[in-house]
């Protein structure tokens, strides 16, 4: 598995599958249909949770994603894979019963187009879940540029600053407040399930500190579903088409 050249724009995917990635799988599969469903993996990065779902739930698993060589990975365990736009996804109206958005809205580059794209291609009933980069997470965790040059890394408090000077730092990358997340779902026929803020899999932090750094993620965990999950790492977006 390779690393891309364009991280910057478009994130790097999950390389690897560790206890976090194992338990936001466990959300979707809390929150949607995966047994013997229609899946699409719309941003599929190298395919891991194409791969994770078609092994363990359904054999009947589509995926996108905009980089080609993204797209061959994804082939060596599911071989519905295909380069397209998020904003233009090569499917029929009303095809899927599951749509599976993984921290891709933020980069690509029309969200509200994108949000249409899977509302289009999901049956009625069907369910998207979305997970998104909360604005209120302390860190911006996909870098920033300063004077032309990308910094990788998590940067403190970046996403509090008002949107004029954020946007400068980091044009590659959205982070989304719960209303702006909600809103680009506006006029769709569609009605929100469930949307929470969820802390992230620290499994780096585990992997130095051992159970230490499990008492600490066990207690970030506490915070979900509180007034405290504001500060979480992602959004978990839970949305049924009603027509």
């Amino acid at each position: 598995m390779t690393h891309s050249p364009l991280a910057a724009q478009r994130g790097e995917p999950s390389y690897v599958w560790r206890e976090g990635q194992e338990r936001r799988l466990q959300m979707i599969a809390q929150w949607a249909k995966l047994e013997n469903a229609a899946v699409l993996i719309a941003g599929c990065g190298v395919g891991m949770y194409a791969a994770q779902i078609r092994h363990r739930f359904t054999p009947h698993v589509e995926a996108f994603d905009i980089e080609m060589e993204r797209v061959q990975e994804t082939r060596a365990e599911v071989s519905h894979a295909v380069v397209a736009a998020a904003e233009a996804v090569p499917y029929q109206s009303n095809t899927f019963d599951t749509i599976l958005s993984h921290e891709v809205l933020e980069h690509v580059n029309d969200d509200r187009a994108a949000v249409r794209e899977m509302v289009r291609v999901l049956k009625p009933g069907g369910r998207i879940i979305i997970f998104v980069p909360n604005r209120w997470y302390p860190f911006e965790t996909h870098g920033y540029f300063w004077r032309g040059e990308y910094h990788f890394g998590n940067t403190p408090l970046m996403n509090y600053l008002p949107d004029v000077l954020r946007n400068k730092l980091a044009p590659h990358v959205r982070a989304y407040t719960g209303r702006g997340l909600r809103r680009l779902f506006d006029g769709e026929p569609t009605k929100i399930i469930h949307h929470t803020r969820i802390y992230g899999g620290y499994d780096n932090i585990i992997a130095r500190l051992g159970t230490q750094g499990r008492i600490i993620r066990n207690a970030l965990y506490a915070f979900e579903n509180t007034p405290l999950d504001i500060l979480g790492l992602s959004h978990l977006l839970v949305v049924e088409k009603t027509r």
